[in-house]
């Protein structure tokens, strides 16, 4: 009997790795081991010293959720595939995979004098993230995997979305250089409004 899904090994493969990435977000998220507790004051303190690794995380958790969201619907577009569709979704799960490591660092530095490159870093890889979809949507288009002509207009406005992205957080991850805090917080407010925006359409 012939598999209903072509993709179904790939959508379980990719579903593992959003669950790990999304999983790891929390490992750094935990009292400084500099500080000593010696009193309820100094605990309270202590918990209030995690609050940006804690937005850090929440503001990730959020980008990797509508990130598989949006994969999630990506893969119902598509009834086959290609080794270059393959390869270019691979990239985008490696990026997933990477963002635990530059939210560690936004949380640890971003109330910090050296706050830039944490920041530059975190919109660095969210505009990688935006030039996978590119990719993978691209290959998806190229290879003719759509399902039907909606799934190819649907593509079409993924692979538009991916080069906005793209250099939207590119030119953030710039700006970040000089204005560090200001775009930490212009980055959140996007996927703040991404997540809005993707439940309002969910709805309609």
């Amino acid at each position: 009997m012939a598999e209903e899904n072509v993709n179904s090994r790939l959508e379980a493969f990719c579903d593992g790795v959003f669950a790990i990435a999304i999983t790891l977000l929390v490992i750094d998220v935990k009292l400084p081991s500099s500080v000593e507790i010696t009193s309820t004051a100094a605990f309270w303190s202590a918990l209030l010293h995690t609050a940006p690794s804690i937005v850090a995380f929440v503001l990730s958790f959020v980008v990797i959720l509508i990130t598989w969201v949006n994969h999630h619907a990506f893969l119902k577009m598509v009834n086959r595939s290609s080794a270059s569709f393959i390869y270019s979704n691979g990239f985008l799960l490696m990026i997933v995979a990477f963002i635990p490591f530059p939210t560690s660092l936004l949380g640890e530095h971003v109330l910090t004098e050296h706050a830039a490159p944490a920041v530059v870093l975190y919109n660095a890889v969210v505009a990688i993230q935006g030039l996978s979809w590119v990719l993978v949507s691209g290959a998806a288009l190229k290879g003719g995997l759509a399902k039907n002509e909606r799934a190819t207009a649907q593509l079409k406005v993924n692979r538009r979305n991916g080069v906005f992205a793209f250099f939207a957080y590119l030119l953030l991850a710039v700006l970040a250089i000089w204005f560090p805090l200001a775009i930490a917080i212009v980055t959140g407010l996007t996927w703040v409004f991404w997540l809005i925006f993707g439940i309002r359409m969910k709805h309609e």
